[in-house]
This record gives C-alpha cells, structure tokens and sequence, in this order.
C-alpha cells in the first residue's frame, strides 16, 4: 500500500493570499522545515506507521496521554461471580435456551450455538441485477466452547495443563470443521465491555463457506510478501522483534508475545510460534505446553495492569482449509491477536469512534511504552499474590 499523501503536499488555494500576503504554499513549507528540524521522538511527536499484514495505517499520538480524561468511566466488575449458578446456560448440567441440557462436564465443552450467525443450508441470494447490489452465499456452523466447568475461574486463573485442553480442543475443532469450511475463527470475548453476556469462561467457533475480508487482506499481504522475499512474513518479523526487543512482552522457547509495531488497541498483542506453522492443528505436544504456559502468562500480566479481569477480543488466524487446505499455502504463519480496550484505568477504556471510523485507526501510546509496561509486571496473579499476603499476616 503506498504511503498516504501527506498535509504538507501542495495545494491550490486559486490563487488566494493570506491577509499578511504571504503565500500559503511557503508558509506551508516553512512549517515543514521547521518541523523536520526538530529531533523525532515516537513517545512525543505524532506519526503514522504501516501494519503490513493487514495493509493499513495508524496514527498514533503519544502526546495525548497527557491531556486529562473527562469522559465515560466504566462501572467497575463484579467482585464476586458465582462458581455455579443452575440458571446459567454455560454451566454443567443447566437447560439452555433450546431445552437442550448440558452434560455434567469436568473439562472443555463444545456445542452448537443456540443462536447462530451462520447455518449450513441457507439458500443462494441468486444473481444480481446491477453491480452496486451485490449479494452471496454464505453458509456455516457456530458453536461455542466452555473452558472449565466453574464459572467464577478466566484462563489466567486456570492450571497450565487446564489451558492445555483448551488448547487441544481449538486444535481439534479447527481440524473437523476445516475438513469442510474454508475458514475456522475461533475468538473469545471477555468483559462486558467486549460485548460477553456470560462471565462463564468460554469462546465461540465460527466456521464460513467464504473467508473473511480480514482473513483475505492478510492472504494478500502474506502472499505478496513471500513472493517478494521468500519466506513468510510473520516469520520474519517475529525473528526482527526477537533482536530488537523494544516491543518484545514475553518469549519462551517456542513462541513469542510482542506488542505490534503497528497496534491499534492500547495493550495490543501479537502471539507468534517462532517456528514456521501454519494452522493450530499442526502445534507439537511439545509447542502446545509451552503455548499454555505463555498464555497464562500473558493473560495474569493483563489482569494486573489494573488488577481487575482484563477485557479482550482475541481469535486465531491461521492458513486457509476446507478445500484448500492441501493447497501452498507456506506464506502463512499461525497467529493469535489480543485485543484489550482498557487505555488509563479499570474503568477508562480507548474508543474507537470518530477519526477511527472515518478516516483511520489511532492510538494514544506507542506501541513501545505498552510492552515496556506489561514486561514489567508480575508473572503471578494479583488476585493469588494477595491471598498469599493475607495467609501470611493470618500465621
């Protein structure tokens, strides 16, 4: 994608002169001049940077950290959520909305969802009379998926090998309905605030007879790349960000958690398998371990940034399947996005609205200062750190 045309480039104005006669064109450029002469600070000057997975743009604008907030404030969580509640429809043994009831689960749950996006037998919209009308086929199955059995446990709070049989069971699902379906989107909502009804630990499973638009900018741009470079762009990246450091959260022997160098969201992150993968089917027991691992720790950092349950959009994107899953498709490279909207506090979040919407995303801390932030913080969570000071202080 080519660099944007910037404010500076020269415009007509007819003619006009401002009313001291200078000429808006030089006074233009003298402001330019003025600006490339000071010393370029990300965490202080404005700027925009490329994401070249998804062929976009985002400002970011570090400097506004420092205005006051007078916005919304969110209510703060629940303190308390019940371990089991039987009116609950994600709990074993309730009665969901179908009369359907669950089985008395001891670990992962999957089941088709009650109020699904996408049915296998929708009819064709048929042909289009005009080209600014067009419609299609879409067809697929939705289901979702419990984590644990109690209600009032989030991933970070689970045992590692607990985050292993989520794992196993993303694997699994991604492989039976990608025999059928070009795309399996797995995703997890957490927080009212990311739209989740249910505090019960769970996500959704989505698999589409078509891929998605941002599933196919993401083929685009990792195609176009590993045809320029020869090897998968992802993979790459991963290993420049490994040298540099600067955005680097957290690495272990297998994978990588690092804060984008194009994020939108103020504590964005990208999760990376440092080996080249292409779907989640494909992780070894040995990847999958060390995958559980990191996202324990990755998710206890979130939760205390603001020691409160860190709301997020987070889903997989991995390499094409159903019919296309024997294709080349090497440019690929396994990854996970985090998505979390808190910007200031528990209760101060980062809209997208506005310029967002308009024009192009935008973000109010550099990238760099958000993984600087989450590397600092504890590997143990806040909520067992204060159990532990408390039976201290009891003995």
């Amino acid at each position: 994608m080519d660099s944007p045309t910037w404010a500076g480039d020269p415009v007509n104005l007819g003619g006009l002169m401002s009313q001291n006669g200078d000429d808006p064109e030089q006074r233009q450029q003298a402001s330019e001049a003025d600006a490339m002469a000071a010393t370029f600070r990300a965490s202080e000057h404005q700027h925009i940077r490329y994401n070249p997975l998804q062929d976009e743009w985002v400002l970011v604008s570090a400097h506004r950290m420092k205005r006051p907030w007078q916005g919304q404030v969110e209510p703060q969580l629940l303190k308390t959520v019940p371990r089991y509640d039987p009116l609950n429809p994600l709990c074993p043994g309730a009665t969901r909305a179908n009369g359907e009831v669950n089985p008395h689960y001891d670990s992962t749950f999957l089941f088709d969802n009650d109020f699904p996006a996408l049915q296998p037998d929708a009819p064709d919209p048929g042909p289009s009379d005009h080209p600014l009308f067009r419609a299609e086929a879409a067809r697929g199955v939705c289901k979702v998926m419990c984590f644990h059995p109690w209600s009032d446990v989030t991933l970070p709070l689970m045992s590692v090998p607990e985050i292993r049989a989520v794992i196993d069971a993303w694997a699994s699902v991604t492989e039976d309905l990608g025999a059928q379906y070009p795309w399996v989107q797995i995703f997890e909502n957490k927080g009212a605030m990311m739209g989740c009804s249910n505090p019960h630990p769970h996500c959704q499973v989505w698999a589409s007879s078509f891929l998605p638009d941002i599933a196919q900018r993401e083929e685009r741009s990792q195609q176009n790349y590993h045809s320029q470079h020869g090897e998968p762009l992802l993979l790459e990246y991963g290993r420049q960000e490994l040298l540099r450091k600067e955005r680097l959260v957290l690495s272990s022997e297998h994978w990588l958690v690092l804060v984008p160098f194009w994020a939108v969201w103020p504590f964005q992150t990208l999760l990376l398998p440092r080996r080249h993968v292409r779907r989640l089917p494909e992780l070894t027991p040995a990847e999958r371990d060390d995958l559980a691992s990191i996202m324990k720790k990755l998710l206890t950092k979130y939760d205390n940034l603001f020691e409160t349950s860190f709301p997020y959009s987070m889903g997989w994107h991995g390499a094409p399947t159903g019919l296309k899953t024997g294709a080349a498709y090497d440019h690929w490279q396994l990854h996970a996005h985090y998505y979390p909207p808190l910007l200031r506090s528990a209760t101060v979040r980062k809209f997208m609205v506005g310029y967002e919407m308009l024009a192009q995303a935008q973000r109010d801390l550099t990238p760099e200062q958000a993984a600087e932030r989450l590397r600092a913080l504890p590997e143990v969570h806040y909520c067992l750190a204060k159990k532990d000071k408390e039976t201290a202080a009891v003995a």
